[in-house]
């Protein structure tokens, strides 16, 4: 996710995201916080720290949060006749959330901006988790239950499930592209976020 901030802002990336059915099995994601650590007292002592710190996206950009996840399914394949069905998959889904945080106390006027940009930024990743549970739970209702015929051995469903899976994770990424676009633009929340932060603490 790119953030353009005008004035005082420098350029910086940021990062970026159930009722029951046949076959199906509730689950819950596990949410994790990490934390790096920030140097400065003012508003724009920790834009500038979170600029040198912050975790890369790709290896190349420094983000000011990020969101991440790993996901791994448990799959019962039923031979039936010919065909080949997928009667169960119970997702294993783990999200973890990067956030900055300043690694000394800040002084009151600095803590308010801050507070109030953290708990936006905060808010902004958990869109993100969002966008990924939702998508674990179309994965789960768009391959649960699904029939390949001549395919006794339970080999061409699984080519099946890769195409599926692909589309919903394409779908997802864009999805939080989008997202990103539209609070990092000029006037968007995180936009306005920093520039509280900078300009005002």
């Amino acid at each position: 996710m790119g953030l353009k901030a005008g004035r005082r802002v420098c350029l910086l990336l940021v990062s970026f995201v159930l009722a029951p059915a046949a076959g199906r099995a509730e689950w819950q994601a596990v949410e994790t916080v990490k934390t790096y650590a920030i140097a400065g007292r003012s508003g724009p002592e920790l834009y500038a720290s979170i600029g040198e710190r912050g975790p890369k996206v790709g290896g190349l950009m420094r983000t000011i949060a990020h969101t991440s996840f790993k996901l791994t399914w448990k799959r019962k394949y039923e031979a039936r006749g010919e065909a080949c069905l997928l009667a169960s998959a119970v997702p294993k889904l783990a999200i973890t959330y990067t956030l900055p945080k300043p690694a000394w106390q800040l002084p009151p006027s600095t803590r308010m901006h801050w507070e109030t940009f953290i708990d936006g930024v905060k808010s902004h990743e958990r869109v993100h988790g969002d966008f990924i549970k939702e998508m674990v739970s179309a994965i789960e209702a768009a391959t649960v239950g699904l029939t390949v015929p001549d395919d006794p051995q339970c080999r061409r469903i699984k080519s099946e499930l890769t195409r599926r899976l692909g589309d919903l994770s394409r779908a997802q990424r864009q999805k939080s592209r989008d997202f990103d676009k539209a609070e990092l633009s000029e006037g968007g929340n995180i936009h306005q976020l920093i520039l509280n932060l900078v300009n005002g603490g």
